[in-house]
C-alpha cells in the first residue's frame, strides 16, 4: 500500500475530493467501496484530517523501544495517526502514557481482521511498557446489533478470553464490560462530553438520523470517557495530565476527532490515534471482513479443514484466468486477496518478497500463493486456539477485576 506525501494531497482540488469519496463510504459501522476498486486510504487521510505514518516515525519509534518495528509497521498496516510526534516527544523527556483500544462483542469468536488491533497493541504495550485499558463495548452490541442484555455480557466475557488469549499482561492490563464499570468517575465525563456535543454535530460526523434511538446518539460520549485517565481512578489517581494513545481501525477515527475537539474544553489533553488499514474480506479489498457473513472471514474458531475451503473457494484472485494467461501477464498484486493477507501474517520480509514478485511475473500460479497462506493462518489459528484453551474463567474475572496495577509503568 502507498501513502501519498502531504504535498502530493494538497494537489487535489475541492471538488474532485468529494466526487471521490463519493465512491466510499467508511464509518464506525459501514467500509466499503465500489465493486472491483479498493479502499483508497489517502482519501481518507484527506478526509479525515489525519497524518501519514512516515518512515522517519517508524524508526523513531524503533530508536526509542530499542525494539524492531512490528510487521504492521514495516508493511504500513498501521498507516496513519494523530498526535503520535507528540507522545513520542512526551516519552522521550520521560513522561508516561497509557494505551487504549476495544472490542464490540457481536460474534461468539473473534475473526482476524478483529485480532489486527490486539495483536499490535500487545507490541505497543511490551516496547513502551506502559498500562493498557479495553473496553468492551456491550451496551453498544445491544443498540446496533438488537441482542440481549444478558447475550451481549455472555459474548463479552467469551471475547475477553480471545483478547487474553493474545498475550496480555494482567499486571499491566485493566479490561472492563461497559455495562458493569460505567458509573463514577467514567459517568461524569462521558456526561462532560456529551454536554460539549450538539444533536447536529453528531449527525454530521456518525451519520445519524431521525429514525436512529435515542441511546445510539449517546453511545459516542461511551466510547470518549476512556481516552480520558480520570475516568480510570483507580488505575490513574492524580495522573490527570497522562496522555493516551489509542491503536484502532482509521474506521473508529469519528468517534475521536470528536473527542479531540472536547477535550481541551473539559481541561484534558487529546487522545493521540495510530491508526490501521482494513483486513478485507476474502471476497475483495472493497469492504472490510465481518461478522455478519461468516464467508467472508477467517476465524479463530475455524479448524483447518474450514481455513483450506474457505480460502480456496473465496479469496479473490489477481491472478489470470488460464495458466498460459498467467505466464504470460502474471498477476494482479494489489487485487489478490491472498498476497494481500499474506502481507499482514507473514513475518519473513524475504519470502513475502519473493511471492510477490513470483507471483506478479507469472512464475507462480494461485494454487500455491493459496496454499502458503492456508499453511500460515492455519499454524496461526491453532496457536491462537490453543492458548485461548487455556484461559479460564478466574483469569478473566482477574484481568477484569476493578483494582490498582502497581507495576503498570515497569
Amino acid at each position: 500500500m502507498t501513502i501519498p506525501s502531504a504535498p502530493e494531497v494538497k494537489k487535489k482540488d475541492e471538488t474532485e475530493r468529494e466526487s471521490e469519496s463519493a465512491e466510499q463510504v467508511v464509518t464506525p459501522w459501514e467500509v466499503s467501496a465500489k465493486d472491483g476498486e479498493k479502499i483508497d486510504y489517502y482519501k481518507l487521510i484527506v478526509k479525515f484530517g489525519c497524518q501519514r505514518l512516515d518512515a522517519s516515525l517508524i524508526d523513531r519509534v524503533q530508536r526509542l523501544t530499542s525494539r524492531p518495528p512490528h510487521v504492521f509497521l514495516r508493511r504500513g498496516v498501521f498507516f496513519a495517526h494523530r498526535d503520535l510526534t507528540e507522545i513520542l516527544d512526551a516519552y522521550e523527556r520521560g513522561d508516561k502514557f497509557y494505551l487504549y483500544t476495544g472490542r464490540g462483542p457481536s460474534s461468539e469468536a473473534l475473526h482476524l481482521g478483529h485480532l489486527i488491533p490486539f495483536m499490535f497493541t500487545k507490541y505497543l504495550q511490551e516496547a513502551f511498557k506502559v498500562p493498557l485499558v479495553i473496553q468492551l463495548t456491550d451496551d453498544e452490541k445491544c443498540m446496533w446489533k438488537g441482542l440481549t442484555v444478558a447475550e451481549s455480557k455472555r459474548l463479552a466475557r467469551e471475547n475477553a478470553k480471545d483478547i487474553i488469549a493474545c498475550g496480555f499482561d494482567v499486571t499491566k492490563t485493566y479490561i472492563f464490560s461497559n455495562f458493569d464499570y460505567m458509573c463514577g468517575a467514567f459517568y461524569q465525563n462521558m456526561v462532560q462530553v456529551g454536554n460539549y456535543v450538539t444533536l447536529n454535530q453528531a449527525m454530521s460526523t456518525f451519520g445519524f438520523s431521525g429514525t436512529d434511538h435515542v441511546g445510539k446518539l449517546s453511545f459516542p460520549a461511551v466510547q470518549a470517557a476512556p481516552s480520558f485517565p480520570s475516568s480510570f481512578p483507580h488505575l490513574f489517581s492524580g495522573m490527570d495530565n497522562l496522555r493516551c494513545l489509542i491503536p484502532c481501525a482509521i474506521d473508529q477515527d469519528p468517534y475521536f476527532r470528536m473527542t479531540r475537539d472536547v477535550a481541551p474544553k473539559l481541561g484534558y489533553s487529546k487522545p493521540a490515534l495510530i491508526e490501521s488499514s482494513f483486513f478485507p474480506a476474502l471476497q475483495g479489498n472493497n469492504k472490510k471482513m465481518s461478522a455478519s457473513d461468516p464467508n467472508s472471514a477467517i476465524y479463530v474458531t475455524d479448524t483447518a479443514e474450514d481455513i483450506k475451503n474457505k480460502i480456496n473457494k473465496y479469496a479473490y484472485s489477481g491472478g489470470q484466468k488460464s495458466l498460459k494467461e498467467q505466464e504470460e501477464l502474471g498477476a494482479d498484486l494489489e487485487k489478490d486477496v491472498s498476497v494481500k493477507y499474506l502481507s499482514f501474517f507473514l513475518e519473513d520480509d524475504s519470502e513475502l518478497e519473493h511471492i510477490r514478485k513470483e507471483y506478479g511475473k507469472g512464475k507462480m500460479q494461485t494454487r500455491d500463493v493459496k496454499n502458503r497462506l492456508t499453511e500460515v493462518l492455519t499454524e496461526m489459528v491453532e496457536r491462537h486456539r490453543r492458548d485461548r484453551a487455556a484461559v479460564t474463567d478466574e483469569m478473566v474475572d482477574a484481568f477484569m477485576a476493578v483494582r490498582p496495577l502497581p507495576s503498570m509503568f515497569e
